[in-house]
C-alpha cells in the first residue's frame, strides 16, 4: 500500500487476571507505540487502539484463586494495566474493555452475520467434562503432560514449558484442575469456523503477497500451520463468562474467547470514534485504510490467519503487516508468574518511576533497553546487568553527555545564545557532521517504515555518537583560550557549537518515537513547543534561531548504580524462592541441523590471516554496509561487511580483524568485496568482532 489515507494501528489485549511483566512491554506495546507516535509525528490520521480482554477461562480461574468473582477481578486488573502503560508512556488513543456492552453488542453481531451467511458449521463431538464440578471443562482447565516435551506443565492449549500449542485430546494423563480428577468425556454441539476453506486465500495472501515485506519469523509459522493442514476451530464453548452466543439453541454458551478477543479492535475503534464525534467504519472497510497488529509470537495465528478468515467473511480490511515479536526472557530463564520468574511493570514503576518522583528519564531508559533487546527476530533476554550497561554507557555517556556538553559549552562560550553559522568558513569536519544530521532522517525513517525499531533507534544514538567525535574533533574548548591571539578562531566556535545545537534539535525529534519524555524535556531546555518534534523538520539546520537564549541544560539522564543492580537481581531470586514450583528451565533452542562432517583437508581450504583496518567509510543508500581497507601484511584489500548497525566507519580504523581472504570476490552495492570479516553474534543479536587477544603483524595466519 502506498501512502495510506489513515493508519489503524493495535496492540494485543493484555488478559485482565493480573499484572503484566516487561516481556509483554517488549513484545507488543512499546513497538506500537513507537509506530503510532511516528505516525503522529508525520500528521497522519492514526488511531491508536488496545483494551482489556476480559473474557475465557483465566478470568474465572483468578477469581477462584483469590477468592472472588470474575467482575471484580476485570475490573481491578483493568484499571491497574491501564495506570501501568500509562505510567510508561504507551499513548493510546483509546484503551476499551471487551466487557462492555458496546463489545458484546460488536461481538454478538458479527458472529450473526458468519451465521446467517453460512460461513459457520456446527459440529456435536466429546469434549471433557468434570462429574464432580458438573461442568464442560474449558481447555485451560485440563492439565496433564505434554505430549511434545515430556513436561507436567502442560494445558489444553498450551504447554508452559515447550510453548506449543495444544488440544486436550493430546494431553497425556489428563487431570481436571477443578477437582483433580481425571475428567470424562460427553457429547455436546458448537458452532465451528471451517478454516480448511479458506487455505487457498491464506496461501496467496500470506505466502504470495506478503512474501518479502512480512518477517520471516511470522511468515514462516504461518506456513507451517497451513502446510499441516487447516482445522475447523470451534467459536463456541460450555462456559458461563463471556459474550453469550446470540441463539435461542446455544442457551448456556459463550463466543469463544480467541473469536470474541480480536473483535475487541473493531469495538474500542467504535469507541474512540464514539468520544472523538469520528465515524469508525472507514477504519475498518476503506482500502486505503492501514491495519497493523502488534503481537507476541504466541499471537501470530490468531492474527495472521484466524483473525484474517473472520474479517475476509465479514467484509473487512485485512492486516496490512504483523510484525511479531519472538519472546522476552530473564536472567537466563523463561519468564513465569507462577514461579514468580518476571519483572512486572509495576515492580519497576514502583523501584524506579516513582523514586524518580514520577520523572520521565526513568521511563525512557526502559524503553530504551527493552527496544535495544527488542526479540524482533528472535528471542532475547532482559538482565538487570545489560541494563545497567545499557543506561551508563549509551544513554548517559553517548546521548546525555552529547547533550550536556553541548549547552555548558554554548552557555560558557556563546553567553547562552544560538551562534551565527559562518559558511565561508566551514571545514570538512563541518560538512561531514551536516551532511550526517541531514542523511538521519532517511535512515531511522526507513527503519520505522519497516517495523525495525531496534535498528533506528541505534542510528539515533550513532548520530550523537558522530556529534560527540566532531566536538573532540573541534575542541572549542581549546579554540577559546587562543582567541584573544587569533580572532578568526571565534568563528570556528561560532560554527561548531550552532552545529551541534541543529544537531541537539535533531536529535530530540528522532528520538521522540522512542523515549518522548527526554524529547519533551530537551524541548524545555531548548525553549521550542513540541511542534518541532514534527517529522518534517528532521534534518534541517535551522530548528533553532540565531540569537535565541535556551536554558541551562540539565541532566537528560541518571547513573544506574551496582548496589541498585544487586538489589534487583536478589530480589528476583528470593521472589521465585518463595513460590512452591520448581524452576522450569527456558526451553532448548531448536538445535540449528548440523552441517555435514568435513575432513581436516576440508577446512584446511580455508584461510584465515589477520588484517587492521586502516581506511573505513558507510556504503551510499545502504544501512548495514561498511566498506573497510584493510592492511593484511603484504597486501591491502577493500572488504564490504554488514556491520554498520554495530560498528561506525571511524570506530572501525586501526581495530585488527580475522579475514577470510581465499573467498571468492563478490559485488555488493557495486563495490567488489575480497574477503570476509568473522564476526559473532551476542544474546542482544549486536555483533562483536572476532580478533586476536593481543595484537600481532598483520597477515598472521590464524589456525
Amino acid at each position: 500500500m502506498t501512502d495510506p489515507k489513515r493508519y489503524l494501528v493495535t496492540a494485543a489485549l493484555p488478559y485482565a487476571n493480573g499484572l503484566k511483566h516487561v516481556g509483554h512491554l517488549a513484545g507488543a506495546y512499546i513497538p506500537a507505540d513507537i509506530y503510532a507516535r511516528y505516525l503522529r509525528a508525520r500528521k497522519k490520521d492514526v488511531v491508536f487502539v488496545c483494551g482489556s480482554d476480559e473474557h475465557g477461562t483465566a478470568i474465572p480461574i483468578q477469581a477462584k484463586k483469590e477468592n472472588t468473582t470474575p467482575r471484580a477481578i476485570i475490573d481491578k486488573y483493568h484499571e491497574a494495566m491501564k495506570q501501568d502503560f500509562d505510567d510508561l508512556s504507551i499513548q493510546f488513543d483509546v484503551y476499551h474493555r471487551t466487557s462492555e456492552p458496546l463489545h458484546h453488542e460488536t461481538a454478538r453481531e458479527f458472529f450473526t452475520m458468519l451465521h446467517e451467511n453460512g460461513d459457520l458449521e456446527t459440529k456435536e463431538s466429546e469434549q471433557y467434562y468434570d462429574e464432580e464440578a458438573a461442568t464442560f471443562l474449558a481447555d485451560r482447565y485440563i492439565k496433564g503432560t505434554c505430549p511434545n516435551c515430556g513436561s507436567d506443565r502442560a494445558f489444553g492449549d498450551q504447554c508452559e514449558t515447550c510453548g506449543r500449542t495444544l488440544s486436550p485430546d493430546e494431553l497425556i494423563n489428563p487431570l481436571s484442575t477443578l477437582s483433580g480428577k481425571t475428567p470424562v468425556k460427553k457429547q455436546t454441539k458448537h458452532w465451528y469456523l471451517p478454516l480448511g476453506k479458506h487455505e487457498q486465500f491464506l496461501r496467496d495472501w500470506i505466502l504470495r503477497d506478503h512474501k518479502d515485506d512480512w518477517r520471516h519469523t511470522v511468515s514462516g509459522q504461518c506456513r507451517s500451520w497451513i502446510d499441516g493442514g487447516l482445522q475447523s476451530r470451534a467459536v463456541t464453548r460450555d462456559l458461563d463468562w463471556g459474550v453469550p452466543v446470540p441463539l435461542e439453541e446455544a442457551a448456556g454458551k459463550v463466543l469463544y474467547v480467541w473469536f470474541d478477543a480480536p473483535i475487541g479492535y473493531i469495538s474500542a475503534t467504535k469507541q474512540w470514534a464514539l468520544n472523538n464525534n469520528r465515524d469508525w467504519k472507514p477504519y475498518w472497510y476503506d482500502n486505503d485504510t492501514k491495519l497493523v497488529h502488534f503481537v507476541g509470537k504466541d499471537n501470530i495465528v490468531f492474527h495472521c490467519i484466524i483473525f484474517p478468515v473472520m474479517l475476509k467473511l465479514h467484509g473487512n480490511i485485512l492486516p496490512d503487516n504483523v510484525p511479531a515479536n519472538e519472546f522476552l526472557n530473564l536472567e537466563g530463564d523463561k519468564m513465569s508468574t507462577s514461579r514468580n520468574w518476571k519483572l512486572d511493570m509495576r515492580d519497576y514503576i514502583n523501584d524506579f518511576v516513582k523514586k524518580d518522583n514520577g520523572g520521565g528519564q526513568c521511563v525512557d531508559m526502559l524503553r530504551y533497553y527493552l527496544t535495544q533487546i527488542a526479540p524482533e527476530t528472535k528471542d532475547s533476554e532482559f538482565t538487570w546487568k545489560g541494563f545497567q550497561d545499557a543506561v551508563n554507557s549509551e544513554l548517559v555517556s553517548i546521548f546525555g553527555n552529547f547533550v550536556n556538553r553541548t549547552f555548558v559549552l554554548m552557555h560558557k562560550l556563546c553567553a547562552g545564545k544560538v551562534p551565527k553559522l559562518h559558511e565561508a568558513v566551514l571545514d570538512d569536519n563541518d560538512k561531514q557532521m551536516i551532511a550526517d544530521i541531514a542523511a538521519a532522517k532517511e535512515s531511522v525513517e526507513n527503519c520505522l517504515e519497516n517495523y525495525r525499531f531496534r535498528d533506528g533507534l541505534f542510528q539515533v544514538i550513532d548520530l550523537a555518537r558522530k556529534g560527540n567525535q566532531y566536538m573532540q574533533k573541534k575542541e572549542p574548548w581549546i579554540l577559546a583560550k587562543q582567541v584573544a591571539e587569533k580572532p578568526e578562531l571565534q568563528q570556528q566556535i561560532h560554527n561548531c557549537l550552532h552545529i551541534c545545537l541543529q544537531l541537539t534539535a535533531n536529535l530530540a525529534l528522532l528520538v521522540n518515537p522512542w523515549l518522548p519524555s527526554t524529547a519533551q524535556k530537551m524541548c524545555y531546555m531548548m525553549k521550542v513547543v513540541e511542534k518541532m518534534l514534527d517529522w518534517e523538520n528532521a534534518g534541517k539546520l535551522k530548528l533553532l534561531s540565531v540569537g535565541y537564549a535556551l536554558r541551562e541544560p540539565q541532566l537528560l539522564f541518571r547513573k544506574i548504580e551496582d548496589d541498585e543492580i544487586t538489589y534487583q537481581v536478589n530480589k528476583l531470586k528470593s521472589g521465585a524462592l518463595q513460590t512452591n514450583e520448581t524452576p522450569a528451565p527456558v526451553p532448548e533452542k531448536p538445535a540449528v541441523p548440523a552441517k555435514d562432517i568435513i575432513q581436516f583437508d576440508d577446512f584446511a581450504k580455508i584461510e584465515l590471516k589477520t588484517a587492521t583496518v586502516i581506511s573505513c567509510e558507510k556504503v551510499p543508500k545502504a544501512d548495514k554496509l561498511l566498506k573497510l581497507e584493510v592492511d593484511l601484511g603484504t597486501e591491502k584489500r577493500t572488504i564490504v561487511s554488514g556491520i554498520a548497525l554495530h560498528y561506525t566507519a571511524e570506530e572501525m580504523v586501526g581495530k585488527q580483524v580475522v579475514v577470510v581472504t581465499n573467498l571468492a570476490p563478490r559485488k555488493m552495492k557495486g563495490i567488489e568485496s575480497q574477503g570476509m570479516i568473522l564476526c559473532a553474534e551476542d544474546k542482544s543479536g549486536k555483533l562483536q568482532l572476532v580478533k586476536p587477544e593481543n595484537p600481532v603483524d598483520p597477515g598472521s595466519n590464524v589456525s
